[in-house]
């Protein structure tokens, strides 16, 4: 923010954030928070120069110390970072990596869907994973396809973000950037396997230090996120993935007033929202993505959960104009 003329002192204001947040050791935000403060950046930066996050990047370089960019500027190539950048990123957010024949493609999940992250956060992110990968091949980068949900942009600023991505901003169901193969695959000029051996006990650290202070309903969502696609959702299972035994866990649950079958429900039902709404998914594929043996299984929990169909929601929708369009 410095860098890029925004007073911080004034964004703290505007958050109604203490005045000596940034100066801590160690601050934990809840989403809200976390959002309120991205808002407040993007009405502190304003709109003169373009929009916030290209001017950000701009002066984004490898000696601007950031731990996130640095610890994927020590990594072999894109795909190298991005899985480095997904395994240790906290917050309210998730970052989901897929390969397939044309390229990479790396997408921002959020954990909760009664809260709508700002555009300024969704479009940062995604300059700060295309702006990471000119820096460290020293090339210029241009994504196939890059997005995010209802950008909303100024005839202005799509301009400017089509002429930085090379590009133009695509409406998407999650904030999205698809890279080559070519580039994700590109050697890091900056890789370097021995900062990142120094670099990596200190990221184990917090993330251990993060789940300690997270409550055991938090962390089994997370948990549940990554496992529903694979169909791991046995309780067995997802103990394995949490380091934990079945009759910790549910002891824990029941400390904090849940358990498990309410959290998987509460999940499941919070995504097939999510999708039902957001994307052009199939009844059959939502069913797959939310870990169901077979979709008649996913209706009747639906209906369990909602007392209506999932044809129905998607209908009502189609209706009222909403959602997204097919293919989006």
């Amino acid at each position: 923010m410095q860098d890029a003329g925004v007073d911080r002192a004034n964004v703290l204001r505007r958050a109604k954030l203490p005045g000596d947040l940034f100066a801590r050791d160690s601050v934990r935000l809840d989403a809200a928070t976390y959002f309120r403060l991205w808002e407040a950046i993007d009405e502190e930066a304003g709109k003169a120069g373009g929009p916030a996050p290209l001017r950000f990047a701009k002066k984004m370089s490898v000696d601007w110390f950031n731990l996130e960019l640095f610890v994927a500027l020590c990594s072999e190539d894109m795909n190298s970072a991005l899985a480095r950048l997904a395994k240790y990123k906290s917050g309210p957010m998730a970052l989901k990596i897929e390969h397939g024949a044309r390229g990479t493609t790396a997408a921002m999940e959020f954990l909760d869907d009664a809260l709508t992250p700002p555009r300024v956060l969704m479009a940062f992110k995604l300059v700060f994973f295309v702006q990471l990968a000119r820096l460290a091949t020293r090339s210029p980068v241009q994504p196939l396809r890059i997005g995010w949900p209802s950008p909303d942009l100024s005839a202005s600023d799509a301009r400017a973000y089509a002429s930085w991505f090379g590009v133009p901003v695509e409406d998407m169901p999650l904030p999205t950037v698809v890279f080559a193969a070519e580039d994700a695959e590109r050697p890091f000029l900056t890789a370097n396997h021995g900062m990142w051996k120094v670099f990596e006990p200190a990221l184990r650290q917090r993330l251990d230090d993060l789940e300690k202070n997270a409550s055991t309903v938090e962390r089994l969502r997370s948990a549940l996120v990554e496992a529903l696609p694979a169909g791991e959702v046995s309780m067995p299972a997802v103990c394995r993935r949490l380091g934990v035994s079945t009759r910790t866990l549910q002891r824990r649950l029941q400390e904090e007033g849940s358990s498990f079958q309410q959290t998987l429900d509460a999940v499941r039902n919070s995504l097939a929202h999510h999708y039902l709404h957001s994307t052009s998914l199939s009844g059959t594929e939502i069913s797959f993505l939310l870990g169901f043996e077979d979709p008649n299984s996913f209706v009747r929990a639906f209906q369990t959960w909602t007392g209506s169909t999932p044809q129905a929601v998607r209908l009502a929708q189609s209706k009222s104009g909403t959602g997204s369009s097919p293919g989006a």
